[in-house]
């Protein structure tokens, strides 16, 4: 699909102002002016930003509300539960929140629904078994803000709930003990887009702070919580929340704990991810560490992730990561299938093809892949997709969006046809009976599309500036590793030259797209991962959408064109 470069435009008023006041390049300036960074004490915190820079847990709404209820079970002994999501930000949180509480001599029990038999979220069977092991207190992790039922029934038992969760928060709240949610409208936390697992750090960060006070640790240390990081940038990346803000801090910080490797589990994950050397950055993070812990979240029990980031045996570990990494493979076979199937649905539909959504359904697809599925799905055809999976008269949905489309309101204006649904603006998940999805399917295109115009539908690929090859240097790109991590609400800075000349082009490993290019009579490297269906291309006439970067290959350090896009040369306001 043909994307629509939108090249942004140039602030020379900006610039100068932050070039003088921070001692920056022009093209470094105007990289945080495009990020909406164009206030120099703005600037220099997004720049320099240090743990200390983190907001006070205790703005967060009922945050003493919890830390009240929970050290008097610390104290007492009571026994309490961590109740956690199956992906990666719940499995993170509740490894985080576990391990936080054990050091601090609670021995907190865990809990993870099972995808397929129990579901998200809190359940009344889990509550039966949780009582029946004498809970008193439940805190959930990235999960819980829309268990209004549930935690009525947990209270019913004498089981008290601490919500932390991050997700968007309905009008009828549960009755809790304590909710933590920065989302909530009169939170006065500044930083609303927290992962699940930074809404369960600031917890544990109160906690230290209140038993500290109160003088609880004595001579011993307390935890230190800059090596909780690891887990934190786990979930934060996993969950592809904006890297900004405290975001920002905990995934610079957490990038680090995870090079540095000294959880026995992470040293496992890494080893078998393919990622043992070098340095741990957003890429290693999203596609090679997290897949392989949410593997069995996906296919069986989040359990065995849990397990992998908690245990202190090498041999424990070594033998999870093991399994996991088979989980990840099948899981990826699984996954393949259900998007081959899903397209072909697609191709043979031409309603489906010109529509504005899709909505599909099947008995055979796994549960627990169709979100990746999804994911694929919104890629390819650039819509709003909502994939099913179908047993025994209920399907079980996985949502994905595109940057027009607000999702979880969406399938919201459509809550009278489901059971139940959560989520937020670029994925949700939902429950359905089957007899209701065709009339679900019509209204959520109908919603779809009043709600968009033609333009929504082409995908849009910012340039951040356009710049010469020539001027691309090593001192170039280490200025712009500067604005790292890279992620969503920090994309990694993307530019363009027009007008080149190719000079070769051929398909490299798997399904790579290799580019020579030449300049003012200099030649360029370009490569273009997964980019093999631009092959061959129709012009030796080119412009490049790329992005600059270190290829390091036996001990030489070179730099590199990573291909955003490429099309046949057209006037640069194109």
């Amino acid at each position: 699909m043909e994307k629509r470069w939108k090249i942004l435009p140039s602030e020379p008023e900006l610039q100068r102002k932050l070039t003088e006041e921070l001692r920056l390049s022009p093209l470094l300036a105007q990289l945080l002016i495009n990020r909406e960074f164009s206030d120099p004490q703005q600037a220099d915190r997004f720049l320099n930003s240090t743990l200390s820079d983190l907001h006070a847990p205790f703005l967060m709404k009922d945050m003493d509300r919890a830390v009240d209820r929970i050290i008097p079970t610390i104290k007492n002994r009571e026994r309490l539960c961590i109740y956690g999501d199956y992906d990666v930000d719940g499995i993170t949180a509740t490894a985080l929140l576990k391990i936080f509480l054990s050091e601090i001599r609670a021995q907190p029990l865990s809990y993870f629904p099972h995808r397929l038999n129990e579901g998200r979220g809190l359940n009344p069977e889990a509550l039966d078994r949780l009582s029946q092991q004498g809970v008193k207190l439940l805190i959930t992790v990235d999960c819980g803000i829309s268990d209004n039922e549930q935690v009525v029934y947990a209270r019913k038992l004498g089981i008290d709930v601490i919500i932390t969760d991050h997700h968007e928060v309905p009008e009828d709240l549960p009755p809790a003990r304590a909710i933590l949610n920065p989302r909530q409208k009169d939170c006065k936390f500044p930083y609303k887009t927290l992962a699940g697992v930074g809404v369960a750090f600031n917890l544990a960060i109160a906690l230290r702070a209140r038993l500290r006070d109160e003088g609880f640790f004595g001579d011993r240390e307390a935890p230190n919580l800059k090596q909780y990081l690891d887990l934190v940038a786990l979930g934060t990346i996993a969950d592809i929340v904006p890297l900004t803000d405290e975001n920002r801090i905990f995934v610079r910080y957490g990038l680090e704990q995870l090079t540095a490797g000294r959880r026995v589990g992470i040293r496992a994950l890494k080893e078998v991810s393919g990622c043992a050397f070098g340095s741990i950055n957003t890429v290693a993070v999203g596609f090679r560490l997290a897949p392989r812990i949410n593997a069995a979240g996906r296919l069986s029990q989040a359990d065995e992730s849990l397990k992998l980031l908690t245990t202190n045996s090498e041999e424990e570990a070594n033998t999870i990561a093991r399994k996991l990494n088979e989980e990840n493979y099948q899981r990826q076979q699984i996954e393949e299938n259900i998007s081959k199937e899903a397209c072909s649905l697609v191709e043979a539909d031409v309603r489906l093809k010109k529509g504005a959504s899709l909505v599909l359904a099947s008995p055979d697809w796994h549960p627990g892949v169709i979100g990746i599925a999804a994911s694929r799905l919104t890629n390819e055809y650039f819509k709003p997709t909502i994939l099913i999976s179908v047993k025994e008269g209920l399907g079980k949905g996985s949502a994905r969006s595109i940057p027009g489309f607000d999702l979880y309101q969406g399938i919201r204006s459509c809550q009278d046809l489901l059971k139940s649904y959560g989520g937020h603006r670029w994925a949700a998940g939902l429950t359905i009976l089957e007899d209701r999805i065709d009339e679900f399917r019509d209204r959520f295109e109908r919603l779809v599309t009043e709600s968009l115009s033609e333009e929504d539908f082409i995908p849009q690929l910012s340039i951040d500036a356009l710049l010469p090859l020539p001027d691309i240097t090593e001192n170039l790109v280490e200025e712009l590793n500067l604005l790292e991590p890279f992620g969503p609400g920090n994309p990694e800075p993307t530019f363009a030259t027009t007008g080149l000349k190719l000079t070769d082009s051929w398909i490299v490993g798997n399904n790579h797209l290799k580019l020579k290019i030449s300049e003012q009579g200099r030649f360029y490297s370009a490569i273009g991962f997964r980019m093999a269906d631009h092959y061959p291309l129709p012009s030796s006439t080119i412009d490049l959408a790329f992005i600059p970067q270190f290829n390091e290959w036996e001990g030489v350090r070179s730099v590199q064109l990573k291909v955003k896009d490429v099309r046949t040369a057209k006037p640069a306001s194109s």
